[in-house]
């Protein structure tokens, strides 16, 4: 297995460590739901520095991403970021990821799992003058997340951390390195930062350790996968293998607003606009489980008899104290108010179709 730079922090903190995309990374530290409260009440530190880093460069490095994803690149600037995705061309998703632009080269960053797989895919399409380089063993990458983020990294920094909006990054100094801010994050939380870096073992962990004394005020807590996944899922935000794959095109995933049909050629658009000309045959949609069961990945889903659909994603959500999920449910079954049965445990469980975000 890999081991990211922080490895030796993780395990001093009494980290359960499993195996993830190939990386040794931290589950939990002193459990889910604390880890989860943390973030939302104060602060929360991640090692997310598994995910994958791609530079693209060369004279046709913009026409080059705008043909492979399917949200509009025209509309970026310097020091901006996309939330968007690639497709197959049959329509399925590659993978969900985010386009940094940064003056003369975009930066991608894409899911840990599927690092090896969306390189290859790059290589497969790459036209003109496009270098594609692949820097994810160079990059070091945190995750800080929650209201305090900000008052705690900007002890750390001259850059104005309010100044940078949402989805937008700067080029600065952090606690006295190179570092890329940038104004994002996976947890829902309106203040979040994800700070790249150098990879070297020293810098990550004189990173870590400077982070975690500017926020020793704010109760700052490490927090692990288990909870990155409970955060994400309160805000719907979608788990590529779970929420969408190869199998599914974004529309039907809920992922229309960054599908940009009319911003001429990407790969899979011809695919995508046919099936949305078509109809949707099905939805991914919120539920809420009003009972002790847990609904699970895979999990089927009826109304009466009939199977109309599974579950993608499901968890507890600490914050509501009830269970809830995503699951693709088809068109006549989806609406929200609906009331669906869900098979756990031999069991079918009801379950109501609501309004994602979970939490507002």
């Amino acid at each position: 297995m890999k081991k990211t730079a922080f490895n030796k922090i993780h395990k001093q903190l009494g980290a359960k460590l499993v195996e993830f995309a190939g990386y040794e990374m931290p589950v939990q530290y002193e459990g889910i739901i604390s880890e989860h409260k943390a973030v939302r009440e104060s602060v929360g530190v991640f090692d997310v520095s598994h995910m994958g880093e791609v530079e693209i460069r060369g004279k046709d490095a913009y026409a080059f991403v705008q043909k492979l994803t399917t949200n509009n690149v025209s509309k970026l600037s310097k020091g901006k970021i996309q939330y968007s995705a690639m497709c197959y061309e049959n329509g399925g998703v590659v993978d969900d990821l985010l386009v940094y632009h940064c003056g003369d080269y975009f930066m991608l960053v894409i899911n840990a799992s599927n690092i090896e797989k969306d390189i290859a895919w790059m290589r497969k399409n790459v036209f003109g003058d496009v270098e594609i380089k692949d820097i994810t063993d160079d990059t070091s990458l945190l995750a800080i997340q929650g209201k305090n983020a900000i008052n705690t990294l900007q002890k750390l920094t001259d850059t104005d951390l309010s100044k940078i909006e949402y989805y937008h990054f700067e080029f600065g100094k952090m606690a006295g390195q190179d570092v890329i801010i940038s104004h994002t994050g996976y947890t829902g939380e309106k203040v979040c930062f994800e700070i790249y870096m150098s990879s070297d073992i020293k810098k990550s962990e004189d990173m870590w350790n400077a982070i975690f004394e500017a926020g020793e005020e704010f109760n700052i807590k490490p927090v692990g996968l288990g909870a990155r996944d409970t955060l994400r899922l309160e805000y719907a935000f979608r788990l590529y293998g779970n929420d969408m794959d190869e199998n599914s095109n974004p529309i039907e995933a809920g992922l229309g607003w960054i599908t940009k049909l009319d911003k001429g050629d990407f790969i899979g658009r011809d695919a995508i606009l046919k099936a949305k000309e078509a109809g949707l045959k099905r939805k991914l949609v919120g539920f809420i489980i009003n009972d002790r069961f847990v609904a699970r990945h895979g999990h089927e889903v009826y109304s009466g008899d009939k199977k109309v659909g599974f579950v993608a994603s499901g968890s507890p959500s600490p914050m509501l104290g009830k269970n809830i999920g995503l699951a693709y449910v088809s068109e006549g079954f989806n609406k929200i108010g609906n009331e669906i049965e869900i098979m756990i445990r031999d069991k079918r469980v009801k379950a109501e179709i609501v309004k994602t975000p979970f939490i507002q």
